[in-house]
């Protein structure tokens, strides 16, 4: 506001000048909120009844302050600061800069034409009329461009409220929090609560760049721990996610319901410790079901192939690989052969060694507990 401050200086403007404009600033007003109805669809209705009276008094207060400035009576301050406002207040009411810089530029025609019908019958010379114009779209500008800053700043602060409601509605999600809790924070970040979420695990620095390439009501958040990310994709058509995670290094979890999405974050986190190269944890849940206790499961394979410990290293490991063969193919000796690229009299010979070791290998729960001491040895 300080450039029009400069420019009002060079204005000279008489005193009876100012009592013509000062006199015709309601009329003047009016009209400006008219032609702003009249020609900017988004104020059609904001400018009605209350509203359009609080407008009103507001055009009126800033051309008042314009006169003031034009006669070299205000610092141009206020105006300045109200017009920020202003700009964040059409955030808040849903409208785009676009609308308000129309407002603006209607308003300034307007403002101009009722200005000068003022100050030229009460006598301002031809050249200060000049200057008079100039100052007149020079101040809109300032105003505009104030109400413009004001707009950005706010849709700014909307954007970093907006996204530390998903982060927190991300981390509510992971911990596991109520439903109650969970409708609350999805409401608070104006998200809309999907049937299922799948959760993705992935490295912190994927986490932002695959977040834009998949759906964008997806969650993220890459801050976790050990350098990790996760995305928590809604309603996820699991063929095609898996395509779009090709080219990453992505542990996907199961779809759950939503207000159950800490469970596929679980087993995406217990995939990726116990390997690498698990993509999709639906791929591994043998695995995964066999090392959900990873002390049961030493437990059972010490106590289940106990007969082999007294055997030779070599030998056991044999028989191990061939019990195992045994039990995945249900005993058909030419299967369990190529499976382990021996003869089948290599393998009959074994068998006859396995079932004095595990006199009861018949029994439904010895099968049992064997497969599953032997379920994750590789042959």
């Amino acid at each position: 506001m300080s450039h029009v401050i400069r420019r009002a200086s060079e204005l000279a403007l008489d005193e009876t000048t100012v009592t013509a404009l000062r006199a015709a600033l309601k009329t003047t007003a009016d009209e400006v909120v008219q032609a702003i109805i009249d020609e900017v669809p988004s104020y059609a209705g904001a400018l009605s009844g209350r509203m359009g009276g609080t407008i009103r008094r507001a055009v009126r207060t800033a051309l008042g302050h314009y006169l003031d400035v034009a006669s070299g009576n205000a610092t141009g301050g206020d105006a300045g600061d109200a017009a920020y406002e202003l700009g964040r207040g059409e955030v808040r009411d849903g409208r785009s800069m676009d609308a308000l810089l129309s407002a603006y530029r209607v308003g300034a025609r307007v403002a101009w034409r009722c200005l000068a019908a003022g100050a030229v019958p009460a006598g301002l010379p031809a050249a200060e009329v000049a200057k008079f114009a100039e100052l007149t779209f020079a101040y809109i500008d300032e105003l505009s461009a104030a109400s413009a800053a004001g707009h950005a700043d706010e849709l700014a602060a909307r954007g970093r409220a907006h996204e530390r409601h998903l982060e927190h509605l991300a981390r509510d999600l992971l911990a596991g929090a109520s439903p109650d809790v969970l409708l609350a924070s999805a409401q608070r970040a104006g998200w809309q609560p999907p049937v299922s979420l799948t959760a993705v695990l992935l490295p912190a620095a994927q986490a932002r760049p695959a977040h834009r390439a998949l759906d964008p009501s997806a969650l993220v958040l890459d801050d976790l721990p050990d350098a990790t990310g996760v995305l928590l994709v809604p309603d996820a058509d699991r063929p095609h996610l898996l395509r779009q995670l090709t080219d990453r290094t992505a542990v996907v979890g199961p779809a759950r319901p939503w207000t159950r999405a800490s469970a596929s974050y679980a087993r995406a986190v217990r995939a990726h410790s116990l390997s690498c190269d698990i993509r999709d944890t639906e791929d591994h849940l043998p695995e995964l079901v066999l090392s959900a206790d990873a002390d049961a499961l030493a437990d059972l394979r010490a106590r289940a192939l106990a007969p082999l410990r007294a055997l030779p290293d070599a030998t056991a490991r044999r028989l191990e690989e061939t019990l195992r063969a045994w039990l995945l193919h249900q005993g058909r000796r030419e299967e369990v052969a190529a499976a382990l690229f021996v003869h089948p009299q290599t393998v009959r010979y074994r068998m006859s060694q396995l079932r004095e070791l595990f006199p009861d290998l018949a029994s439904p729960h010895r099968v049992l507990e064997l497969t599953l001491a032997v379920g994750l040895r590789v042959s």
